[in-house]
């Protein structure tokens, strides 16, 4: 199942009447959806066309347009059962077995995630994160290491940063930010109380927010000034969050990226210098193996 037809299928029970008809009609027939205009699907769920765009939007589309085009692009991965392939951990399976099942999980994850993405949100997080003077990074658990790679890369072009996954310190750290300062909160549920706590503090101090969940309706995403999305499609205790956190790490190189790309003049010798400094440290007498290692990477 594509991620938007997961998420709908989990949501279902959550949604207002008018807006579960469409839910229900869209998950029946995905595909005849993408034959029909707004008024058409609103004439045959009984509903008006203004709730469909709603109920779109409540989706994080721009629109029904935006969500047939995303719709569209997802239904071709599923399978005849309409399934995508995510594979779960499993007694007695061979590692030759397990590399194929972790490498098709991964794999599918950064596909669905790049299928979701929306290009505008995406340019103007580069831009905020690119003009702010200070990027404070927000994630518990999990989601901690998605902020801490993040940190690592930011710190590394010279960026005011600092990824934080103790709660007291998210919070006081957000209660100093201001304008034009940037907080970006991880949470793959996008419900962790913590993160959530976080964020609501640097926006009541007029700091911009970002977000970066799983795909759907969730509170993070709901408050944050820009949400971005990965793929919410992976789901059981046994998978330890592995594809997930690929799929939020793909994510975050397409900022960085981003960010080097649109400033490369400022950004590109920044790169080359802090890499030089290490490259100098790791030639040092008494470095040891798990150093070399570290910094073996510019």
């Amino acid at each position: 199942m594509s991620p938007i037809l997961h998420t709908l299928t989990h949501r279902l029970e959550q949604l207002p009447v008018q807006e579960r008809k469409l839910a229900e009609s869209i998950l029946q027939a995905p595909g005849e959806v993408l034959h029909l205009g707004i008024r058409e699907l609103s004439e045959r769920c009984g509903v008006s066309p203004a709730t469909v765009t709603r109920f779109c939007k409540s989706l994080h589309f721009k629109g029904y347009p935006d969500f047939k085009m995303k719709l569209a692009a997802e239904l071709p991965r599923s399978n005849s059962d309409g399934e995508t392939s995510y594979q779960d951990i499993v007694a007695g399976n061979s590692l030759s077995r397990i590399v194929e099942a972790i490498e098709a999980n991964h794999t599918a994850s950064i596909a669905d995630t790049t299928r979701l993405l929306d290009f505008g949100k995406l340019e103007q997080a580069i831009a905020w994160l690119s003009a702010t003077s200070r990027i404070d990074l927000y994630g518990m658990a999990t989601s901690s290491i998605v902020a801490q790679d993040f940190y690592q890369k930011l710190i590394r072009i010279g960026k005011n940063s600092t990824a934080f996954a103790d709660s007291h310190m998210q919070i006081t750290s957000a209660s100093s930010l201001g304008p034009g300062d940037v907080a970006f909160a991880v949470s793959y549920s996008g419900e962790t109380q913590e993160t959530i706590a976080a964020l609501r503090c640097a926006q009541e101090q007029g700091a911009k927010t970002l977000s970066l969940t799983s795909f759907g309706n969730n509170t993070l995403a709901g408050i944050a000034d820009i949400a971005l999305f990965s793929s919410s499609l992976e789901e059981g205790m046994r998978r330890g969050d592995m594809a997930s956190r690929i799929a939020q790490l793909h994510i975050i190189d397409i900022l960085f990226t981003g960010m080097v790309s649109a400033d490369f003049d400022k950004y590109i010798p920044r790169l080359e210098g802090s890499y030089q400094q290490v490259s100098k440290l790791k030639k040092q007498p008494g470095a040891t193996e798990d150093e070399h290692t570290y910094f073996e990477q510019p």
